[in-house]
This record gives structure tokens, C-alpha cells and sequence, in this order.
């Protein structure tokens, strides 16, 4: 007979964000960060939901025209991400990250405003890699778990964004 492990409290949810797995073309569009002293990473454009977004998609449109100018159509919700985390305020949970597979409508970096342009911590880079195993790879995406999706699931996430998926 197996055992069941015993209830454990749900954790609580300190932070939520909205991530866009953004593609353009055979491309994906990322954010090289360069923070003092520490080696660069990639990241995927997105951030924190706020109290003001109604949705966590209204939060990922709001992200993507601060941290890119960025219009997006066809968001479809392709991966979930849940991770320890300690807010400033010293709350101690997890973090949920929703990544959204979305084309690019159109885009102006001078539009960029927000906290990432007015008072950067180091540098975001916007970068484009092929959207493609080799190219995901060639750079160093996080989180780890997004990095092991995509290398996964290349074709399956191009398909989201197929025109007959109804």
C-alpha cells in the first residue's frame, strides 16, 4: 500500500510576473542584462504584475511597451514557472512567472520608459537570437527552467502562434 505524504501548507505567493517568449520572425527577442560584477544573463522582456494590471496580461502588454515600445498580438500562455522567493519587503513564498508565446506587432525603442530606462541597474541590451535549439543555447537564458522548455519544445511553442490553432 503507498504511503501519501502528509498535507503540506500551500506557500504562499509573493510575486507574479508576466514573461513574453517573443518571437519575430525565425527570431526571439531577449534583454541582455548587465548588472556590476556580475557576469551577463538573458532574459525574455516581462516583469512584476502590478496592483494597476487588471490581468496578468495587461501586465505583460504594459512591460513590453516600458522595457521595448513593443505591440504583441496572438499572446498565448505556454509556460509556468514557480520559484522560492524573497520580496523586499522581507515576505518570504514563490514566485509564479507566466510566459506567454507572443508575435511582435511592431516596435520603437525610443518609446522606452520605466524604471529599466530612468534608473537602470547596469544594462539591458536588447538582443535577437534564432529561434532555433542552437540559438536559445547560445546564450545564457534564464531562468534554467525556461532554457530547458524551449529547448524542449521549439516546434511546440511555434505552434502556438499557428494560424489554424483556432
Amino acid at each position: 500500500m503507498p504511503v501519501e505524504p502528509p498535507d503540506t501548507p500551500p506557500r504562499q505567493v509573493v510575486k507574479r510576473t508576466a514573461r513574453a517568449i517573443l518571437l519575430d520572425g525565425d527570431q526571439m527577442l531577449l534583454i541582455k542584462r548587465t548588472k556590476p560584477g556580475e557576469p551577463p544573463y538573458w532574459i525574455t522582456p516581462g516583469g512584476g504584475v502590478e496592483p494597476e494590471d487588471a490581468t496578468v496580461v495587461d501586465a505583460l502588454h504594459r512591460e513590453l511597451d516600458e522595457e521595448l515600445g513593443a505591440k504583441v498580438g496572438d499572446v498565448v500562455p505556454a509556460f509556468v514557472d514557480t520559484v522560492e522567493h524573497v520580496r523586499e519587503d522581507g515576505a518570504i513564498g514563490v514566485k509564479v512567472q507566466h510566459f506567454f508565446v507572443c508575435r511582435l506587432d511592431s516596435m520603437d525603442l525610443s518609446r522606452r520608459h520605466g524604471p529599466e530606462v530612468d534608473e537602470p541597474c547596469g544594462t539591458y541590451e536588447f538582443v535577437r537570437v534564432p529561434f532555433t535549439r542552437e540559438g536559445v543555447a547560445s546564450v545564457g537564458v534564464v531562468p534554467p527552467s525556461l532554457r530547458a522548455y524551449l529547448d524542449a519544445n521549439i516546434e511546440g511553442v511555434t505552434a502556438l502562434l499557428a494560424t489554424d490553432l483556432g
